[in-house]
């Protein structure tokens, strides 16, 4: 059954996620090269170092984005659960993972009132793909979307790559532009355009914008591969061999954040795509993002208990607050301008 298999890969894909050593070495995420110039004399306080920021009309403590993640439906309701508490404890967004599955009455995996219950104060954000706008999903399946957790604003996300080398993946893009501009002009709540570890350019997220998207999460090269990922569920070797040569694509997330904001500057940016810490997160911010976006680095604790992912995000914001402590930002628009080192070599 079609439903069994959505099911399944999920299942897979969490499992890959979790078992590093079966996916080749990832792509650089740029974050390597960005090395800030050290204050040692910051003249500020590190507690006092306020980290807040403005986001979908609410106000976070840290601009940290927990971003999607999925699993089969029960895994996913107890990752989701952890997470939406997390959330809320720390004052951090939290965007669902996809809700097809959900949307199809195949398991809600948590994602119905249950979790805005858990996070009442914090914005949510739901959850579909692009490719299923090519297979018929519209305003009545985005609103669903969106109500059905209470959502604050509505990802679509772009996956072009995840679906040329996965089995029966939805090759059919032709017209995807119109529909998420459709969803824009008619859905009431703000869109995300979000990739999946491809990145999105400064040319395609300025197409996006001008359809009516607000937020871009550029979700760049350096963070999950995909295509590594479905290469792992392959057994014909050629199949997998493609999907593996593959598996470093993209556009790196620094240069991706860079390029989105010089092209779109009224655009809200969410950095993403190799996040894996406070301080990946305030590189991300310095290159022009407004909010620093992380999933698969904390997958593993998400998955083990609400302790563990607490711990993980607590950390990933402490760690952000040296980062400004030892840059003498006072606040993230002060990070915004901190000065870098130049280039190695």
């Amino acid at each position: 059954m079609p439903g069994e298999d959505i099911r399944s890969r999920k299942g897979d894909h969490l499992d890959i996620v979790l078992k590093p050593a079966l996916v080749p070495p990832r792509a650089e995420t740029g974050f390597e090269a960005v090395r800030f110039e050290h204050v040692a004399l910051p003249e500020i306080d590190l507690d006092a170092i306020d980290l807040s920021a403005a986001f979908l009309g609410r106000r976070l403590a840290a601009p940290i984005l927990i971003s999607s993640m999925t699993g089969g439906p029960e895994r996913a309701a107890r990752i989701n659960a952890r997470l939406a508490e997390v959330a809320e404890a720390l004052g951090l967004a939290l965007a669902v993972g996809s809700q097809r599955i959900a949307l199809e009455g195949r398991g809600s995996g948590g994602l119905d009132r249950s979790l805005r219950s858990l996070a009442p104060s914090v914005p949510i954000l739901a959850n579909i793909g692009a490719a299923q706008l090519g297979l018929g999903y519209g305003l009545d399946e985005a609103r669903r979307a969106v109500e059905m957790i209470d959502a604050d604003a509505l990802i679509v996300h772009l996956n072009p790559l995840q679906e040329a080398v996965q089995p029966g993946g939805d090759r059919r893009w032709s017209g995807i532009l119109g529909r998420i501009e459709a969803l824009a002009r008619d859905l009431g709540c703000p869109i995300v355009a979000k990739e999946v570890g491809g990145g999105i350019s400064g040319a395609v997220a300025r197409r996006l914008v001008d359809a009516g998207v607000g937020i871009v999460d550029v979700a760049g090269a350096g963070g999950t591969s995909w295509a590594a990922i479905e290469a792992e569920r392959l057994a014909d070797p050629r199949a997998r061999a493609a999907a593996l040569l593959f598996a470093d694509w993209g556009i790196p997330t620094a240069q991706a954040i860079r390029d989105v904001r010089a092209a779109c500057p009224e655009a809200v940016v969410i950095g993403s795509g190799g996040i894996r810490n406070g301080l990946d997160a305030a590189k991300a911010i310095r290159l022009g993002a407004d909010l620093a976006g992380q999933a698969g680095a904390s997958l593993a604790a998400a998955d083990d208990s609400l302790e563990a992912v607490a711990a993980h995000f607590a950390g990933v914001v402490e760690e952000l607050r040296i980062a400004c402590f030892c840059t003498g930002s006072a606040d993230l628009e002060a990070l915004r301008c901190a000065p870098l080192l130049p280039p190695r070599g």
